[in-house]
């Protein structure tokens, strides 16, 4: 089981599924991240967190924490 906050700059995958059943996986899924979606990393700060993605013809900034939630397939 792969997690989004694991992605490689660049790599595209396709999201399976979001962990949790709380206010932030809502959040989540309100942002574009549905089952099925293509999503790719473009950068994180120089830090590591937050990480920036491009899904659905916009990029999304997210925690690690959050990203971590979701379940991908590479």
């Amino acid at each position: 089981m792969t997690r989004l906050s694991e992605l490689k700059v660049g790599m595209l995958s396709k999201v399976l599924r979001i962990e949790g059943n709380d206010e932030i996986t809502f959040r989540l899924l309100e942002m574009g991240l549905t089952p099925g979606v293509s999503i790719s990393l473009v950068g994180a700060a120089p830090l590591g967190d937050p990480l920036e993605y491009e899904l659905r013809g916009y990029r999304l900034s997210l925690r690690k924490s959050e990203a971590a939630r979701v379940e991908i397939e590479t």
